[in-house]
């Protein structure tokens, strides 16, 4: 079993940075990474379409036999998660919104904790009602910033353009505040992407939390535990799936995985 692969998945091609931390941490292991890129965003559809998607995407992961389900989707975490656990046995199922969650306690000195992240995962509540579950004196303010995500994608990670929205987006949830955040979630795959505008936008005083490498620890962290890591043998394999348009998801997804994908290297798959 501990050869099995480790099974992750996205609404497109953000959850590549999740995939990303995975491989840096754990580079002994194999993975199987889905994008739904025929259905993207999920972040903008309701929750019944987010976790109907999110199903599907975790039983065709199931298919090639996976050891652990990683989703590496914030909303997909947020409302899918429930609907995905009730559906798939006997397989570990880890979202991205707790280890966010208990990351931000952990670096958090005042509980004053800042979350942006899409529409869906916002409205939702998940990374609210998580922290607060974890620290109860919290005091959370979450709000969308959805324009990242198209800055990401088109990568237009860093410049005027990005440093301006980044400004936009956090000024006001940092100046408005008394005492401000001295936490900042970045609730959504796409946002690590932006890492340099945010911190200028915040300032260099403010713990950043990246769900992608919180999420790599809790599934190493939870592997070892289950006994299923693999300890042996070399670098792991990774396949990359798609549902739509290989050509793209190699291109941005490309920027989000921090190496060169080759259309080639992505297999279309029917949900």
């Amino acid at each position: 079993m501990s050869n099995a692969p480790i099974g992750v998945f996205d609404s497109g091609v953000g959850g590549l940075t999740v995939l990303g931390a995975l491989i840096a941490k754990l580079p002994r292991e194999h993975f199987v990474y889905l994008g739904d890129t025929a259905r993207l965003p999920y972040g903008t559809k309701s929750p019944e379409t987010v976790a109907r998607y999110s199903v599907q995407a975790a039983q065709a992961l199931t298919e090639h036999g996976v050891k652990c389900l990683v989703i590496a989707c914030n909303t997909a975490s947020s409302v899918g998660l429930p609907a995905i656990t009730a559906r798939i046995e006997n397989v570990p199922v880890i979202g991205v919104i707790e280890p966010g969650a208990r990351a931000a306690c952990a670096a958090s000195r005042t509980g004053n904790i800042a979350v942006i992240a899409t529409e869906g995962t916002v409205r939702g509540g998940a990374y609210q009602q998580a922290i607060l579950r974890i620290r109860p004196d919290a005091r959370v303010n979450a709000e969308p910033a959805p324009l990242f995500v198209a800055l990401a994608e088109e990568g237009l990670n860093e410049g005027s353009i990005a440093n301006d929205i980044a400004s936009h987006y956090l000024k006001p949830m940092f100046e408005s505040a008394t005492p401000p955040p001295d936490t900042l979630v970045l609730g959504c795959t796409h946002f690590p992407m932006l890492t340099g505008a945010i911190r200028r936008a915040v300032g260099p005083q403010v713990q950043i939390v990246d769900s992608a490498e919180t999420t790599a620890a809790s599934v190493d962290e939870q592997l070892r535990r289950a006994g299923l890591a693999r300890t042996e043998g070399g670098v792991g394999i990774v396949r990359l799936l798609a549902t739509d348009s290989r050509e793209r998801f190699a291109r941005v997804g490309s920027r989000f995985l921090k190496r060169s994908i080759s259309p080639d290297e992505v297999e279309l798959v029917d949900l």
